[in-house]
């Protein structure tokens, strides 16, 4: 027998809602806001990734569901179309046809690979832009420690890269390596906290003591990131752990009353994530790094490179921070910075102080907002500068050994990522930093600017999050 559960998982603005299960079927309706499928630059779509969690009702543990492989599997209806995956650890739902605008919801039916038994399900939904084949520069020849003015090529990925024609103190990369040549789906945001809340809720008491600041056991209301309201991070226990066996449930509360009100973060970025902390939410969420190639990728796309160009494209940047006047609609799904300017982006506060913080994921765009006013990244990646640090997979001889394994869905007992070639989860050697964040200066927000991009830091801090790739 098969128990389901009906919910709603938000990713932003991503709505699953009226989740039902028919034998093998598991059926939902899933909606969106600005959502595209372009026929001209960037040529592109964004889709959500859908991936879908069973808990045993009798061990209480939640596993990954595997989907059929088979488009024909799985149904849906104009104007949308589902795109499996060869590892069947979730699908792609995106347009089928050129068009914009906000998607209706919409019913969708899966086809799960799970063994028999009583189970409840939960959808989640990451939005996620596509990124298409193709050549692109690297390097602009102004930033810190840039690559060299080269194209990542057909060749580049076939025959690898040399030390000497990449530049910027970088090892020699294999052929095994993402260079950013190949199709690849983004995080069209950073990880938000009801992302990060939907994903402690659906791990053991252990792993979630490893990927939080206060042990699970704490009582309800404690703010679980830092352990007090600070850095704009609402993340709080709803319901205590126990015995050290009974997992926590967690919940958004940043204006400190009643959970998860409208007004209580869940669209603010998720900060003070480790290397750890995001390597495991991306192998749970079967998705995978990105490395520091890809990134300049998603940022600049097939567009000349600009000396000294932010993700946005041009080198106008217009600084706005959580505490500066222009900001409202605080802590809500529409909280956003007036007037309009292009290049807008939060960095340069200078300050550790916790009244300082990221702000919503997306805030600068709208159904009318244009790349540089939104400050989008060429295929529309919003955040790629500034708000919170990007963590990537840097080109040192640590970095290239990772061969962009995606992530399989399930995280060690202990809360681990598991992934042999991804950067270690206890060094981070391999791993650094791009895209700058709200403390730091605007150089360090530039498209090329590699100022951190080999600093192994595996500790938590307030302008750390990160979102994955596959």
């Amino acid at each position: 027998m098969l128990l389901f559960v009906f919910g709603i998982s938000r990713a932003n603005n991503v709505q699953i809602t009226g989740t039902s299960v028919t034998g093998s079927n598991i059926t939902f309706t899933i909606s969106w806001e600005n959502s595209w499928n372009a026929n001209v630059a960037p040529a592109n779509w964004d889709a959500v990734w859908v991936f879908i969690k069973y808990q045993d009702c009798n061990t209480r543990i939640w596993a990954h569901a595997g989907l059929s492989t088979v488009g024909s599997d799985h149904t849906t209806s104009a104007p949308l179309q589902v795109d499996p995956v060869t590892d069947g650890k979730g699908v792609f739902i995106r347009r089928s046809s050129i068009g914009g605008g906000t998607v209706a919801p919409t019913q969708v039916t899966l086809k799960m690979a799970i063994p028999a038994g009583t189970y409840n399900y939960k959808v989640f939904g990451i939005e996620m832009v596509n990124v298409p084949q193709g050549n692109f520069e690297l390097g602009d020849a102004t930033s810190v420690s840039t690559f060299n003015n080269i194209n990542v090529t057909a060749t580049s990925q076939s025959a690898g890269i040399s030390a000497a024609a990449i530049g910027g103190g970088s090892s020699t990369i294999p052929n095994t390596f993402p260079t950013g040549y190949n199709s690849f789906y983004c995080m069209k945001n950073e990880i938000s906290q009801l992302q990060y809340v939907e994903y402690l809720n659906s791990l053991t008491y252990d792993q979630q003591k490893a990927h939080t600041y206060s042990d699970p056991i704490s009582a309800a209301g404690t703010y679980v990131m830092f352990g007090s309201f600070a850095y704009r991070n609402g993340i709080v226990i709803s319901t205590p752990g126990s015995n050290g066996a009974i997992p926590a449930v967690y919940a958004c509360d940043a204006s400190n009353g009643v959970e998860n009100n409208s007004d209580d973060g869940q669209s603010i970025a998720a900060n003070n994530l480790s290397w750890g902390d995001l390597a495991a939410y991306l192998d749970w969420a079967a998705l995978r790094p990105m490395t520091e190639l890809e990134f300049e990728k998603v940022c600049r796309g097939s567009m000349p490179r600009v000396a000294g160009e932010y993700p946005w494209g041009t080198t106008d940047i217009n600084q706005v921070y959580s505490t500066l006047g222009g900001l409202i609609n605080d802590y809500m799904s529409n909280e956003t910075f007036t007037p309009v300017a292009n290049g807008t982006c939060v960095y340069g506060v200078g300050s550790g102080s916790g009244s300082f913080g990221p702000v919503r994921v997306g805030a600068f765009a709208s159904g009318t907002s244009g790349r540089a006013s939104s400050g989008a990244a060429f295929y529309g990646a919003m955040e790629m500068g500034g708000n919170l640090w990007e963590r990537v997979v840097n080109t040192s001889a640590a970095g290239v050994s990772f061969n962009g394994t995606n992530g399989d869905g399930t995280i060690a007992p202990n809360g681990d990522a598991n992934q042999a070639t991804w950067p270690s989860v206890t060094t981070a050697a391999g791993s650094g930093f791009r895209g700058g964040d709200y403390i730091n200066v605007a150089a360090r927000v530039r498209t090329s600017d590699r100022n951190t991009v080999t600093v192994a830091d595996a500790t938590r801090y307030p302008s750390y999050g990160g979102r994955g790739v596959r």
